[in-house]
């Protein structure tokens, strides 16, 4: 008699894991977490706010004789969370000597107070904890804001061969506003 009722609470108790087990699976939620996908180039359509900053962008490289095009393969930079959900474009330097690097994010928000609250926010997240360790420990950031757009520019002494890495920020520093990550 005693084996009989083991066996009923083994089954059981066998029964009720399955149903725990199986209402925890993937599915449970009905939703699936993914990360948006990296950037490659703007979009066919650029809005004209995006258009009005790359072409601020095109005149401050004018001076250092720097082309900006358009990026042909994905880059997507480490960025706090407003930067993450907001529409952006990519653009890159033409730099002979770091054909991977002189890549520039330019983020759209809907106003100017969200590109500055962003900036703010991106300053901040780039400046300490997380976001500090994704980058070289020599990184150099350009972040500007120019009306309802974020500029974000990326370089390192030593990992950027070319000579117009630091040119870039020197002629981005023009545009806007900037915001300095505390160090």
């Amino acid at each position: 008699m005693a084996a009989r009722v083991t066996v009923r609470r083994i089954a059981l108790l066998a029964a009720t894991l399955c149903l725990v087990v199986a209402g925890c699976g993937i599915g449970a939620s009905g939703k699936v977490v993914t990360f948006p996908p990296s950037s490659v180039g703007p979009l066919a359509t650029v809005s004209p706010a995006v258009a009005q900053t790359r072409a601020a962008i095109v005149a401050a490289l004018a001076a250092p004789r720097l082309q900006l095009g358009d990026a042909d393969t994905p880059y997507r930079p480490p960025e706090s969370a407003r930067l993450a959900s907001a529409p952006r474009a990519v653009f890159q330097v033409i730099l002979p000597e770091d054909p991977d690097g002189g890549n520039i994010v330019v983020y759209e928000f809907r106003d100017a107070a969200a590109a500055v609250d962003a900036g703010n926010e991106l300053a901040g997240y780039i400046g300490t904890g997380a976001g500090r360790i994704q980058f070289p420990n020599d990184a150099q950031h350009t972040i500007r804001q120019l009306g309802t757009t974020l500029i974000f520019y990326t370089w390192s002494p030593s990992g950027s061969p070319d000579p117009g890495s630091p040119e870039i920020a020197d002629a981005l520093a023009t545009l806007g506003i900037g915001f300095a990550p505390p160090r």
